[in-house]
């Protein structure tokens, strides 16, 4: 799960870079009325406010109602397991759609914007994901199934991420820029994507539970050993059975 306040953090980099940067289409006369109002729109967007009433910290929800789904945290083995390809059978009779459904729900409710399947315990090859986070945004909904990455650019990106299965933590992780990506959809018709930019992130994310990979993985010796002690806290807590 890549969490909201991973995407906020990037928005407000951004944010800040404008901000603190030299605006020379500022007007500074009143004749110009309609760059004016660019500007005050550009002031306002770059301002502290939320933007959107979703765009909250993350929250463990524990026990959501309407699913018995919960999200699991490191070191449960299913994080680490192998994950089997959706059957078209699977496809056919629904269940995939409803275990989607429910997987939305967990989502939204730990104020997050993507979500694998291994991670509420479901150790097949799909995911959800709202790149907006706004449950209101039902076209902005995904669902990708047994998906694989056909191509991923040599140029990458270090951003801060977090984990709903990692509470209490974040670290810088490289991902690829642009990734082209096939699989099939919840009606299993072929989907054909390429992604970019912060969706690209989300999904590289997203894919890496699918092959039992977890974001620290991703990370520099030295950004792991940042989050090393969190993890030593999550292992302790979680107790015997664990898989690192």
């Amino acid at each position: 799960t890549l969490m909201i306040s991973s995407y906020m953090m990037m928005l407000q980099r951004t944010s800040a870079f404008v901000a603190n940067t030299r605006q020379p289409w500022v007007v500074k006369t009143r004749s110009s009325s309609f760059l004016q109002k660019v500007s005050e729109a550009l002031q306002e967007a770059t301002s502290s406010k939320p933007v959107s009433p979703s765009m909250e910290e993350e929250v463990d929800p524990g026990k959501v109602p309407g699913t018995d789904l919960r999200i699991l945290r490191y070191p449960h083995p299913s994080l680490r397991a192998k994950n089997a390809e959706v059957t078209k059978g699977e496809l056919k009779d629904g269940s995939i759609v409803r275990m989607a459904k429910e997987m939305f729900m967990v989502m939204y409710a730990a104020k997050g914007v993507g979500l694998a399947a291994p991670q509420v315990g479901i150790n097949k090859r799909f995911m959800v994901y709202n790149e907006s986070g706004d449950p209101e945004r039902k076209t902005d909904e995904v669902i990708l199934v047994n998906p694989r990455i056909v191509q991923a650019s040599e140029s990458t990106e270090l951003d801060e991420e977090g984990c709903l299965s990692f509470p209490g933590m974040n670290g810088f992780v490289p991902r690829s820029t642009s990734i082209k990506v096939e699989g099939v959809n919840q009606k299993g018709r072929k989907v054909k994507r390429i992604f970019e930019g912060f969706e690209a992130r989300l999904f590289q994310h997203e894919y890496d539970h699918l092959d039992g990979v977890v974001y620290p993985d991703r990370m520099s010796e030295e950004e792991r050993e940042k989050v090393q002690p969190r993890m030593n806290e999550l292992v302790a807590e979680y107790g015997e059975g664990g898989v690192l």
